[in-house]
């Protein structure tokens, strides 16, 4: 046992490159990965779209559909242009652990014939871009229903350029957070969740209560949407998951089938916990569950067995409960979608218990780095949550203050509030019945 989990945490390292390299092109793994990559790509468009636009009230559904389209493309044209460089490149400087060069700035220095490890660079840059447009999609949610078009647009770019491309060279680009820290991240638990969680409840601080909470109801206009949504994600999912072994292997098999372990269970758990305190089971919560049960196995889903998959659902069911009751009570801020309860909470549970079930005595590969106990993993889990809450925090604030700057604000009038952002916005209805 003890030489399969060795030996399997070796074939990781040695199957995440970061960086172009001669080799040979895997034929077989290129096509798996530029499948995943479709997989991951649609959980931006239409997925999350749909999720989030059935949440929010009838005057906003065309709105929050247009929001994530329009993301979506900024992130893939932005990460051709030079968040993939960010990433993703090497070199003697004095930022070199926070942010790569600009070598592959616009992609001018990449060929058909150019590998990264086993791949075709390019599968592997679309592969990367994916995983942008979806965290930057997240952050939608927040801010539903009294955002700026124009705000949001800018604000996210930003964001991308301070937040998301600099941490995901921290810790998937050879940078300050996995050489320092040795903390494990798989699939993105801190680069994609964490940092989008803390961006999505800076925004909504930043703009305010919606004019019309705890006035008017608020309930999903279209659960249904919510509900196809969801399980286009869960789908999705496992590309983001599996994929991210970037090869057609055993560990890629452990991630795919812990990330279909995780949700389940975290759904469950989920339901069980509003039966027993509402006495009646919603599918908008068990809905919730699956989304929460992903968002934590994410960072976990390459490095635990089963059970440690089990566990850190049933953690993050009932943890996010919480999240989209409790912390919104004590923070007050109008985190319209939940998106810190269910992706924030989630992936720091999921983050942090990656560092308990890892732990070979209970199914999971082995240690990373120099450590060699629990404890010390925990701790570089726990010290990666820190510099992903810190660094996107500022760089969200920088961010949405530009923005607004720029666009003489990032909130919608109250009047354009009131008539909705469909009308008002875009002048689209989402339904002519």
């Amino acid at each position: 046992m003890k030489k399969h989990f060795i030996g399997a945490l070796t074939a990781l390292s040695l199957s995440c490159p970061v960086l172009a390299s001669e080799g040979t092109l895997d034929q077989s793994a290129n096509g798996y990965i530029l499948l995943c990559a479709v997989l991951v790509l649609l959980m931006s468009i239409p997925a999350i779209g749909l999720f989030y636009a059935g949440l929010v009230r009838v005057k906003n559904v065309l709105s929050v559909l247009e929001q994530c389209l329009a993301i979506c493309s900024i992130a893939i044209l932005f990460w051709m242009v030079v968040g993939y460089s960010i990433a993703f490149s090497s070199g003697e400087h004095l930022l070199a652990p926070f942010t790569g060069n600009l070598d592959k700035v616009l992609l001018l220095s990449l060929t058909p014939d150019s590998l990264s490890g086993s791949l075709s660079e390019y599968t592997f840059f679309i592969f990367q871009a994916a995983f942008c447009a979806i965290a930057s999609c997240l952050i939608v949610g927040a801010l539903v229903e009294r955002v700026r078009f124009s705000a949001i647009l800018i604000g996210i770019l930003l964001w991308m350029l301070l937040s998301y491309a600099p941490l995901a060279h921290m810790v998937w680009g050879g940078g300050f957070i996995d050489s320092t820290f040795a903390a494990y991240d798989f699939a993105g638990g801190d680069v994609v969740h964490i940092n989008a969680a803390v961006a999505g409840i800076v925004g909504a601080f930043m703009l305010g209560k919606r004019s019309d909470l705890g006035k008017v109801n608020l309930a999903p206009h279209n659960l249904t949407l919510t509900y196809v949504g969801g399980g286009m994600l869960w789908l999705g999912w496992f590309g983001f998951n599996a994929g991210s072994e970037l090869a057609a292997d055993g560990i890629s098999a452990l991630a795919f089938i812990n990330t279909a372990i995780a949700p389940a269970t975290a759904a469950l758990a989920w339901m069980g916990v509003e039966w027993i305190m509402y006495k009646k089971p919603s599918t908008l919560g068990t809905v919730s569950g699956v989304l929460a049960g992903l968002v934590a196995i994410t960072p976990a889903c390459a490095f635990v067995g089963p059970i440690g998959a089990v566990i850190i659902g049933a953690a993050a069911g009932v943890c996010c409960v919480w999240g989209v009751h409790g912390f919104k009570r004590l923070t007050g801020i109008d985190d319209s979608l939940d998106v810190f309860g269910i992706h924030g909470i989630g992936a720091i549970i999921g983050a942090l218990l990656t560092g308990v079930f890892c732990d070979p005595s209970l199914g999971g590969a082995g240690f990373k780095g120099e450590w060699t106990s629990i404890g010390g993993q925990v701790y570089g889990q726990f010290m990666s949550i820190v510099i992903t809450v810190i660094w996107s925090g500022i760089a969200s604030v920088i961010s949405f203050k530009v923005a607004g700057l720029i666009t003489g604000g990032i909130r919608v009038s109250d009047e354009i509030e009131r008539e909705g952002l469909d009308i008002a916005v875009h002048g689209e209805r989402g339904y002519n019945l």
